[in-house]
């Protein structure tokens, strides 16, 4: 009888004694890899998170800029169309002209050609934008004898090297007339009606609102109708400019720039208007930078109280393993220890025997450790089957993160090359665990007398 035949017919003698044993030892191996298992989900679903939380932080941040663009654009259009009451900001007037009779009256005097504004415009300058060409004159409006500033505009001309921009300033078509606040409420002006001014029929196409300033004694009517009416025919008064940046110095520039285009003229800056402008600027840039840094701020709050929120769940789990672990190792290794002394007391009577037989202390004791080797490997393997499933149902349950967050982990965590080494490693330690659990049973029935065994029974 061969000691292979010996172990197996132990074996299938006591069937139950072996299934215990090697449940102990699969408890075991489960608890190991389920934990290594449960503790690598823990990492990779944080780094999901994280990786989609940044992903949705930056997202929002994207999203956050191109509103904050478009609410940029918006505001840029609502400030050209605000500039309407501001008016331009930079006046080209002739350099003999003085601008006190400007300030005084809202009249100039002196002329300058009206082909000015074609060469600033086919220029290459780029501090100033919408060009207006105007003329502007205190006169006597004889039909209803009051005195206005009638003022004389057309089209915008625009910069031939940019692109066409929405005017600030709607032109006054041929044959209409716009009427300050103050003139239509005295002369009970209406819209449509039909007036003469300086011997010239013209109807009212608009009536302004008090604005408070000269504008409330003015009239606007087409260039080239108050260029016939004052006899300056391909002449100017001034010409009307939208500085493009208004911070620092930006004046110094726009007269540099001016000056060597078209010698013999001045550049008047109106300040309060592009003080307004660039102030609305600063507040609008201002308004858009502490926005996006809200915004950043708020995500990166996001993101702090994820990576604490998941550490502190890694933290319990690797916690809870330390001490399930070893208890359940002890647990394990007593089980089967106690399995062994139990089956070693019970067969003394056939150990006598098979010492009478002959077999030697090693062969007694190979059996007994053979048994408990196939044990380990059984338990060992099948532990690790237990450990994947256990940590694949139980490690969602934990956490409470949505399944879909974890789709697909199974075989990352599989494939990595730590839980591989786990997954080999845990059934030599099985085995390991249940040969020493076994080792002192063995080693006491091994060392019997046979026939100290056989006189008792």
């Amino acid at each position: 009888m061969t000691l292979s035949h010996l172990i197996f017919r132990e074996i299938t003698y006591r069937k139950l004694n072996f299934a215990l044993s090697v449940f102990a030892i699969a408890v075991a191996a489960m608890a190991i890899v389920a934990s290594d298992w449960i503790v690598r989900r823990d990492a990779e679903v944080t780094r999901q998170i994280m990786a989609e939380k940044i992903a949705e932080t930056e997202a929002a941040i994207d999203q956050k800029v191109q509103v904050v663009t478009a609410a940029g654009a918006d505001l840029e259009d609502a400030m050209r169309k605000q500039m309407l009451g501001l008016g331009f900001n930079v006046l080209i007037l002739p350099e003999n002209q003085d601008v006190s009779e400007l300030h005084l009256s809202g009249s100039l005097s002196q002329t300058m050609p009206e082909n000015y504004v074609t060469r600033l415009a086919e220029s290459k300058i780029m501090t100033i934008n919408h060009l207006l060409p105007t003329v502007m004159k205190q006169v006597k409006w004889p039909e209803q004898n009051v005195d206005v500033v009638l003022y004389g505009t057309r089209g915008e001309v625009p910069l031939l090297h940019r692109g066409l921009k929405k005017p600030i300033l709607d032109a006054v078509a041929a044959g209409q007339m716009v009427v300050g606040h103050s003139i239509h409420q005295k002369l009970n002006l209406k819209v449509d009606q039909e007036i003469e001014f300086m011997g010239k029929k013209f109807k009212v196409s608009k009536l302004h609102p008090e604005r408070g300033s000269l504008d409330d004694v003015t009239v606007w009517i087409d260039l080239a109708q108050a260029q016939e009416l004052l006899g300056l025919q391909n002449l100017v008064h001034a010409i009307l400019a939208l500085e493009c940046e208004c911070a620092g110095d930006r004046i110094s520039e726009v007269r540099a720039e001016i000056a060597g285009i078209l010698p013999g003229t001045q550049v008047i800056e109106r300040y309060s208007q592009a003080l307004t402008r660039a102030e609305a600027r600063k507040k609008a840039k201002q308004v858009a930078e502490e926005s996006l840094a809200a915004e950043k701020q708020a995500g990166e709050a996001t993101l702090t109280r994820e990576v604490a929120s998941r550490s502190q769940i890694e933290r319990k789990h690797r916690q809870l393993a330390q001490v399930i672990l070893p208890l359940v190792l002890v647990l394990a290794a007593s089980a089967v220890g106690l399995l062994a002394y139990l089956n070693a007391r019970y067969r003394r009577e056939e150990i006598g025997i098979l010492r009478a037989l002959g077999l030697r202390t090693r062969q007694i004791l190979i059996v007994f450790l053979g048994k408990s080797f196939l044990s380990g490997i059984m338990g060992g393997v099948v532990g690790v089957c237990l450990g994947i499933a256990t940590g694949t149902i139980v490690g969602p349950l934990l956490d409470g993160i949505d399944t879909s967050i974890g789709a697909g982990l199974t075989q990352q965590i599989i494939g990595s090359s730590g839980f591989l080494i786990t997954l080999l490693a845990t059934p030599l330690l099985a085995v390991v665990l249940s040969m020493l659990a076994s080792w002192i049973a063995a080693a006491t029935a091994a060392s019997q007398d046979a026939a100290v065994v056989l006189q008792g029974e």
